[in-house]
C-alpha cells in the first residue's frame, strides 16, 4: 500500500501547517534582517562617518550576497534536504546581523552584510520550494503567498525597531537584539519533518545518474543546458525585473521620507507601516487572485496597482500634498501592490522538478536580487541630479515591464509538481 504524500492530500493538514508556519517566521526574520539596515542608515552613518555612496554600497553589497547565498543554500538544499538547510541559512543571516553591531568602519560593516545576505539568500528558495513540494496543487497559489506575508511583517517589525527603538538604544544594540527572535526559530523548527517529495525523489534517482549529476553535470550548470535554459532565463529575467521593482522603492524610501519630504524619523517609519499594513493584505489575496484566476492575471493586477502607487508619491507627490489623507492611500496601494512577490514560490516550483527544484527557484530570485547590488548607487546618483524621488520613481516602471512579462510564462496554476523528472 503507497503512502500519500503530503501535497496529494484533498486539504492542508496539521504538518502542512506546521510548515507554513515555520518557514514563515524564518521568512520573517529574514526581511527583518535585510530591511533594519535601511532604517538604521542614519545614526549609523553619522557616527561612522560614512557618505551616502558607502552606504549605498554596503545595501548593493547585502543584496549582491544573496545572489551567491541564493545559489549555494539551493544546491545544498537539493543535495541534503530542505529541513537542514532551513535552519542553517537561519543561523548565518542571524549571525551576520549580529556582527552589525560591532561594526567599526565601512570594511567591517561590508564583511557583516555580506554575511547576512548569504543566509538570506538562501532562506527563501528553500522555504518556499518546501511548501510548494508539500502543499496541494490547487492551494500552492494562496499558500505560498501566505508565506511572503512575513516579508511585510518583517518591514512592518524593522520599521517600529529602526524607527522607535533606535532613539532609546542606538543602532548598535538594535542589531545585536534582532538575534533574539531568530534564535527561538532556530529551537522551534528542529521538530519539521523532511519533504517527503525530496525524499522519494532521492529514493528512487539511481546511483549512475546521482553519479553523473555530482561529476559532469552540477546541478546548477544543468539550469543553462537546452531542456531548462528558456525557462530559467525566463524566471531569471522575472525576479530581475519584479526585484529592481521592490528595491528601487524601498532601499531609500525612509530616507526619502527623512530627507525631501521633512518628515521625522517616527513619522517616516509609520508611513513605512502604512505600506506594509498595505502589503500585508496584499500578499493575503494575491494567492486567492492567483488560484482563481491564474498566475499571469494576478502578476499584473498587482504590479500595475503598485506602479499607479509609486507614481504619486514621487514625481506626483506635488498634486496632493495639501491632501495627506490621498498620499496615504497610494503608500497603502504600493504596499498592496507588492502582493505580486507572493507568487513566485509557487510559480518557480511548478516550472522545474524536485531534482533541482531548490537551486532554480535560489538561483534565479537570488540573482535577481544580487543585481540590486546596483540600485541604491543608481539612486543616489540620480538624485545627485534630479531627486530621491526620481530614483524611487523607476520602481514604477519596473512593476509595469514585470506585469507585462509574466505572459511570456505558461499558465501553471494547479500544475501537478515534476517529482521524478531526471535532469
Amino acid at each position: 500500500m503507497s503512502i500519500k504524500l503530503l501535497n496529494q492530500y484533498e486539504k492542508p493538514g496539521r504538518p502542512h501547517y506546521k510548515i507554513l508556519f515555520l518557514s514563515w517566521a524564518g521568512w520573517i526574520f529574514d526581511f527583518y534582517d535585510l530591511i533594519l539596515f535601511t532604517f538604521l542608515l542614519i545614526p549609523l552613518g553619522s557616527e561612522l562617518g560614512l557618505s551616502q555612496i558607502q552606504l549605498s554600497l554596503a545595501i548593493g553589497v547585502s543584496l549582491g550576497a544573496t545572489a551567491l547565498g541564493g545559489v549555494i543554500f539551493g544546491l545544498l538544499s537539493d543535495r541534503y534536504g530542505r529541513r537542514p538547510v532551513l535552519q542553517l541559512t537561519i543561523i548565518v543571516y542571524s549571525l551576520g546581523t549580529f556582527l552589525c553591531g560591532f561594526s567599526f568602519g565601512l570594511t567591517t560593516l561590508v564583511l557583516f552584510r555580506i554575511i547576512t545576505g548569504l543566509g538570506v539568500g538562501g532562506e527563501w528558495a528553500t522555504g518556499q520550494t518546501y511548501i510548494g513540494e508539500t502543499f496541494p496543487a490547487k492551494y500552492r497559489g494562496r499558500y505560498s503567498s501566505l508565506m511572503q506575508t512575513g516579508a511585510p511583517l518583517g518591514v512592518l517589525l524593522a520599521s517600529l525597531v529602526g524607527g522607535f527603538l533606535t532613539p532609546l538604544i542606538g543602532w548598535r544594540l538594535c542589531f545585536i537584539v534582532s538575534v533574539l527572535p531568530a534564535l527561538l526559530v532556530i529551537f522551534i523548527r528542529r521538530g519539521l519533518p523532511e519533504s517527503d517529495v525530496w525524499l522519494l525523489n532521492n529514493k528512487n534517482r539511481s546511483y549512475n545518474n546521482y553519479k553523473h549529476i555530482k561529476g559532469g553535470l552540477s546541478k546548477f550548470s544543468s539550469l543553462f543546458t537546452k531542456k531548462y535554459r528558456k525557462i530559467f532565463i525566463l524566471a531569471l529575467i522575472l525576479a530581475i525585473l519584479g526585484l529592481s521593482t521592490y528595491w528601487f522603492t524601498y532601499s531609500w524610501l525612509p530616507d526619502y521620507l527623512y530627507q525631501e519630504r521633512g518628515f521625522s524619523l517616527a513619522k517616516s517609519a509609520l508611513w513605512i507601516v502604512i505600506t506594509q499594513v498595505g502589503g500585508l493584505i496584499g500578499y493575503l489575496s494575491f494567492g486567492f487572485v492567483a488560484d482563481y484566476l491564474g498566475r499571469r492575471p494576478a502578476f499584473t493586477i498587482y504590479t500595475f496597482i503598485m506602479a499607479l502607487g509609486l507614481s504619486m508619491v514621487t514625481i506626483l507627490w506635488d498634486l496632493f500634498t495639501e491632501f495627506p489623507g490621498m498620499i496615504l492611500i497610494f503608500m497603502f496601494m504600493i504596499g498592496f501592490g507588492t502582493g505580486f512577490f507572493g507568487g513566485y514560490g509557487a510559480l518557480f516550483s511548478e516550472l522545474f522538478p524536485t531534482s533541482i527544484r531548490s537551486t532554480a527557484s535560489g538561483s534565479a530570485f537570488n540573482i535577481g536580487r544580487g543585481v540590486q547590488f546596483f540600485t541604491p548607487l543608481i539612486i543616489v546618483l540620480i538624485s545627485q541630479i534630479y531627486d530621491i524621488g526620481a530614483g524611487i520613481f523607476l520602481a514604477a516602471i519596473f512593476a509595469m515591464a514585470t506585469g507585462t512579462f509574466i505572459w511570456l510564462f505558461p499558465e501553471t496554476k494547479a500544475t501537478k509538481l515534476k517529482e521524478l523528472e531526471k535532469i
